[in-house]
């Protein structure tokens, strides 16, 4: 079985607030349109999880405000998903009920060293290299500032902070290096491996040799399977999972370990509904 810690929710909702027109938007984008009930949408994923053996998923709200979406689905599934929400801390608060805010500090230009809000048990913390393809599918600007997505900004919020967990997803996103150190000196950091990983060919690596480095520093018990999913008819990303149980067969890691990235990890960040009664 596998735990998907890293599946954009892309709600009817995320593409009223980006677009203003979603029927519009899904059909410049050759995308099926998301039920306007997310319950439905959350139905849909559910039905392609059980077709790919996925146990269960992190759901992420994709736009400030849309965290209703996801915590609708979680209501209907709650054995299924997790909610997670991206927030802008400059405009609003976090909403409660979420499993797990996500923080996007170059999109909305601020230091997440200097932030000064509650933290819930889990943060998400994009770094890195930012690009939101949707976006640049539909031709909506994207002003970002890189200059807020060193993984280091995150080194004194986390000592500060032990109990809290944080996630870096795609490790790092091309500041690797960066990534490790943090992981490195915070054991309450965890690396999250989603996506196809374009950043590597800025330093030139392959997968293998990004498993082997993540895995020498921060260990099987915190690195997170991530495929970063996120519309239809695509559907579940299964060629993710493919690449990275192969690298990790070819490093000849063990089935024990591999259960760790894969399952068990996200299962102890999000214990099951009923687990801890």
């Amino acid at each position: 079985m596998i735990c998907d810690a890293h599946v954009h929710f892309f709600s009817h909702e995320l593409f009223q607030g980006l677009t203003g027109d979603p029927a519009a938007a899904c059909t410049r984008l050759n995308w099926d349109l998301p039920a306007a009930d997310p319950v439905q949408l959350a139905e849909r994923w559910t039905q392609e999880m059980d077709r790919h053996g996925i146990a269960r998923a992190a759901l992420i709200a994709s736009l400030p405000g849309d965290a209703p979406s996801v915590l609708a689905a979680r209501a209907a599934f709650p054995e299924r998903f997790v909610a997670m929400g991206m927030v802008n801390p400059l405009a609003a608060a976090p909403v409660e009920g979420l499993d797990a805010i996500c923080l996007f500090p170059a999109m909305h230009r601020y230091s997440v060293a200097e932030l000064k809000i509650p933290l819930p048990p889990t943060v998400f913390v994009h770094c890195g290299v930012l690009s939101v393809g949707v976006r640049k599918k539909l031709g909506l600007a994207s002003p970002f500032d890189m200059r807020f997505s060193n993984p280091l900004d995150l080194h004194a919020l986390a000592l500060a902070n032990p109990a809290t967990r944080f996630i870096v997803p795609h490790f790092g996103a091309g500041l690797f290096r960066e990534a490790l150190m943090l992981a490195d000196l915070c054991p309450n950091v965890y690396l999250d491996t989603s996506s196809s990983n374009a950043w590597m060919k800025y330093e030139g690596l392959e997968l293998t040799t990004v498993f082997r480095r993540a895995l020498d520093v921060a260990g099987p018990q915190r690195l997170l399977f991530g495929s970063d999913s996120s519309f239809f008819p695509r559907g579940w990303v299964s060629g993710v999972y493919t690449a990275q149980k192969a690298a990790l067969d070819t490093l000849g890691v063990s089935a024990a370990d591999q259960s760790r990235i894969f399952f068990e990890n996200f299962q102890v960040l999000f214990p099951p509904a009923g687990a801890l009664d």
